[in-house]
């Protein structure tokens, strides 16, 4: 096909996805079930299908960086802090525990080898982060449960994409538990060094930097990121502990448009869940699919009633034993429950197919049933287990969402005037200004310090006004501003309407 033809079909399939993702929004599904169907009707319906697994580990970590990187750019550093210490134990001991609970289970029921288990007990032992951020943000959870639950999706995937890979490249992984627990510790130590330094450095630099357009600024806080991630890597580090600490910091400083930085990550995010779980549906192959059902199911049953609850209880005891918090048990029944997987274990279960490990693409197809069979039952359930288990904050306020210009939704524009040396609005009081009433000035910024202004505060030159308007009169809004601008507050006497 032409690259006409692919630009046309991606595009379809973005909108495609987009159109889907708003039917099933209020299902509490997460959206990756409907991209992983669509690349499932393009791999068996149309004949359009990845055959590299090569090629697929490699797009699937990229875009999990992007959404990682969006997630810490999101992140709410106030609202986790109590949180981390413990999230943290579940994203090391959880994923530890997770990892020889299913690996024993299956290598007894299923007969697997001790590689092919160990690797199949770490691909599952990370919770996804895409689907933790879409489904447990629209639950009124308490702010220390949610934060534990969205700070353990960020930070566990770094040690379980490096146990994964070192364990696909190490023939003999029990016979090295030492050095196989060092190089993890050193992996992620650089890791967070690297994002320790990449953020702060970024955000110095953002902040005093002048960049000659505002969209050039989300950009940039992206591509920090990804400098983040890249150093890591280059270091020998974990390049997604690295590229979530730096968006973490990012995100949390002040920054030059915040919100549109934030706007911009959650977009590319999206971009990257619909390429990444479409090229996912069309990596699998549905006539295997019927022989990974029953032990995929076998294997998922024991993840969600026995793994994930043994790293919960296990990860709340050694919390406790360190002084960090106590966790209560309808938490950890809740814990243990929300523990949701989605595109990331299916991208963990590329790297041993891509390493030619035997019995890898017996692996994939059964992390694909397990991801779709579990998500389907687990997330449309989450409300009820939190009413039921009385963990849910009915009064509690979700985060509030604070668009930049234009106001789309409020049908209204925010606009920004800087008022220039020799201009006739120096002196003008606000009042006189005599704008539409469907217009106010809110804020005035002055030799860098900003007030609400009163009705009565006269302006000065190199003042900058934010107006809020409605959209119906934004143009007479500017037509006054321009007319006061050349002839003063007597501009109509003078026949001045500020026209072009």
């Amino acid at each position: 096909m032409t690259l006409d033809v692919w630009l046309l079909l991606g595009a379809s399939i973005v909108i495609a996805a987009i159109a889907a993702v708003r039917l099933v929004h209020r299902s509490g599904l997460p959206s990756l079930l409907v991209f992983l169907g669509l690349g499932l009707l393009l791999s068996a319906g149309f004949g359009i299908s990845v055959e590299s697994p090569e090629t697929a580990q490699q797009i699937g970590l990229t875009a999990l960086a992007v959404i990682l990187a969006e997630g810490g750019l999101t992140t709410t550093w106030s609202h986790v802090k109590r949180s981390v210490p413990i999230a943290l134990v579940l994203a090391t001991v959880g994923v530890v525990v997770s990892t020889v609970v299913v690996a024993l289970v299956v290598q007894v029921v299923l007969g697997f080898d001790t590689t092919t288990a160990l690797i199949l007990g770490a691909v599952l032992a990370s919770t996804d982060a895409a689907a933790v951020f879409t489904v447990l943000r629209r639950l009124p959870l308490p702010p220390r449960l949610a934060g534990v639950l969205e700070a353990e999706s960020g930070f566990n995937d770094a040690p379980t994409v490096i146990a994964v890979m070192l364990l696909s490249t190490s023939a003999h992984p029990g016979a090295g538990l030492g050095t196989f627990l060092l190089e993890t510790l050193i992996e992620l130590v650089i890791g967070a060094a690297v994002g320790l330094a990449v953020g702060p450095a970024g955000a110095f630099a953002l902040r005093r930097v002048a960049l000659p357009a505002s969209g050039l600024y989300p950009i940039a806080a992206l591509a920090l990121t990804f400098v983040s991630y890249g150093g890591a890597v280059l270091l020998h580090g974990s390049g997604f502990l690295s590229v979530y600490l730096t968006a973490l910091i990012l995100g949390n400083s002040r920054l030059p448009h915040r919100a549109a930085t934030r706007g911009f990550a959650e977009g590319a995010a999206w971009l990257a869940q619909i390429g990444l779980f479409v090229m996912l549906g069309m990596l699998a192959d549905v006539h295997e699919m019927p022989s990974a059902i029953i032990p995929g199911l076998i294997t998922g049953t024991v993840l969600v009633l026995l793994a994930r609850p043994a790293s919960v209880v296990v990860s709340s005891v050694v919390a406790w034993g360190l002084r960090l918090d106590r966790v209560s048990w309808r938490d950890q029944a809740f814990l243990s429950w929300a523990g949701l997987r989605g595109a990331i274990p299916i991208v963990l279960a590329t790297i041993p197919w891509a390493a030619g490990v035997e019995g890898s693409k017996d692996i994939f197809n059964q992390v694909f049933v397990i991801v779709i069979v579990f998500t389907v039952l687990q997330a449309p359930t989450l409300p009820f287990a939190a009413r039921v288990l009385g963990v849910s904050a009915p009064a509690e306020a979700h985060d509030l969402e604070v668009e930049s210009a234009p106001l789309e939704e409020l049908n209204a524009d925010l606009l920004q005037v800087r008022i220039p040396p020799g201009s006739r609005l120096h002196g003008v009081e606000i009042f006189e200004l005599r704008l539409p009433g469907g217009a106010a000035v809110t804020l005035v910024v002055r030799d860098g310090r900003s007030f609400v202004p009163a009705t009565t505060t006269r302006l000065r030159a190199d003042d900058q006004l934010l107006v809020v308007t409605t959209a119906a009169c934004r143009e007479q809004v500017e037509r006054r501003l321009r007319a006061v601008n050349r002839s003063g507050k007597l501009a109509g006497w003078f026949g001045e309407r500020g026209l072009e």
